[in-house]
């Protein structure tokens, strides 16, 4: 399936996250990114980040652009966006993330690009949708995070909300935006029809939510914040300190789970203890059950419990930090990082990917490094058929 979208062109006009990192999908499977630029810097991702030693080339950048072609563009400039519309006429999708009516400013929204390409896959990702009340208002990760609910769910219990540690909203947004423009493409070979998309980060976020927002619409009560402790609110579902001092996350919510537990842990007394019979029982005596348990855990290290219980079929696992987790054992034979050359950068960059293995690839698929600034935008140019003097026209705007 590496291969699924060989010979699909997209026509990718997003930038920063949700948007290149939709295109990052496309490309694991096969499409051909051409990514236009701004003059100047370009994508502001370029150099995002407080490490002024990778601008141009940051290593957020780096993750969701690698294998594409930069095309630089100054669609204020008449021939430029002539070039943009030659460019979408040999697309078969167009992705694009900037505030709606921006699109329609340069006459490369979807209804104009529809008039002349009708089988067009067009992609609008937004704050807020292109219709709406605040269809106009800026957004970002954390503000939608902020609006949708999302940081109102995050947190201890009675603490202020708090945002999730990384641009969730942006990644989420990202790959629904994938998945519907997939789900176009395999539309239109079946109708021969275009689409218009249009993914809402705030829209994203809610369904993204579904567990917390449709008990909400069923029950109309409000989703508390839990904390360390799972969604299930069992005394068995959260986090507690090994003997090492370290952190372990405990997932036993079903009762089967917690009968393996008890015996596992030797704690048979358990299974007879009439506080502990039932999940709501266990859950209305959950503090003294706590207590028992972060007793018997301080009795070995994190990474013994992690593996003594997995074995066991009790959903356990140490509380690692990045780097613990990219070093895993079998990590990189999963596919979840490919080796990416970027000039001027150490030999091996590792460049996390998409997380799903198909039988019918063979071998993980292979990406180029990230495009500098307007590297490819002669080539592509070309390959619209300019001469070489409208070329030169063309990049002298962008100047």
């Amino acid at each position: 399936m590496a291969g699924a979208l060989q010979g699909k062109i997209v026509a990718d006009f997003s930038h920063v996250m949700a948007g290149p990192y939709a295109s990052h999908w496309l490309r694991l499977l096969g499409a051909e990114v051409i990514k236009i630029e701004a003059p100047g810097t370009g994508d502001p991702f370029r150099s995002y980040g407080a490490d002024r030693r990778y601008d141009g080339m940051a290593p957020a950048f780096i993750g969701v652009n690698a294998g594409k072609k930069s095309l630089v563009l100054n669609l204020k400039h008449a021939p430029a966006r002539e070039a943009a519309q030659r460019l979408i006429a040999r697309a078969d999708v167009v992705l694009e993330n900037f505030r709606p009516g921006v699109m329609a400013r340069f006459g490369l929204d979807h209804e104009s690009v529809r008039a002349t390409h009708p089988r067009v896959v067009y992609c609008s990702i937004s704050g807020y949708g292109q219709h709406g009340p605040r269809r106009d208002w800026p957004a970002i990760d954390n503000i939608v995070q902020a609006t949708s609910g999302m940081m109102a769910l995050t947190g201890e219990p009675g603490a202020a909300p708090m945002r999730v540690g990384f641009p969730v909203v942006d990644t989420l947004t990202g790959q629904t935006a994938a998945l519907a423009i997939v789900a176009a493409l395999l539309r239109r070979e079946q109708t021969g029809e275009g689409e218009s998309i249009d993914v809402a980060m705030f829209d994203a976020s809610l369904a993204f939510m579904t567990s917390a927002v449709v008990p909400y619409l069923v029950t109309g009560q409000l989703p508390e914040r839990t904390g360390n402790v799972g969604y299930s609110g069992q005394p068995t579902a959260g986090v507690f300190t090994a003997g090492d001092g370290r952190l372990i996350s405990l997932g036993v919510v079903q009762q089967a789970q917690f009968e393996a537990l008890a015996r596992e842990l030797g704690r048979p007394q358990w299974l007879h203890d009439p506080r502990y019979a039932t999940p709501d029982l266990r859950r209305e005596h959950g503090a003294a059950l706590q207590a028992e348990l972060g007793e018997v855990f301080r009795g070995a290290k994190a990474v013994e419990w992690e593996a003594r219980l997995s074995a066991e079929g009790i959903p356990c696992g140490m509380v690692r930090d990045v780097g613990e987790a990219m070093a895993l054992d079998g990590v990189e034979g999963r596919g979840v990082t490919l080796p990416v050359r970027i000039p001027g950068l150490p030999d091996k960059q590792d460049v996390a990917v998409a997380a799903a293995g198909f039988s019918s690839s063979k071998g993980s698929p292979q990406l180029a490094a990230p495009p500098r600034h307007g590297e490819h935008s002669d080539e592509v140019l070309a390959w619209l058929g300019y001469e070489e003097a409208e070329r030169r026209a063309i990049l002298a705007a962008n100047a």
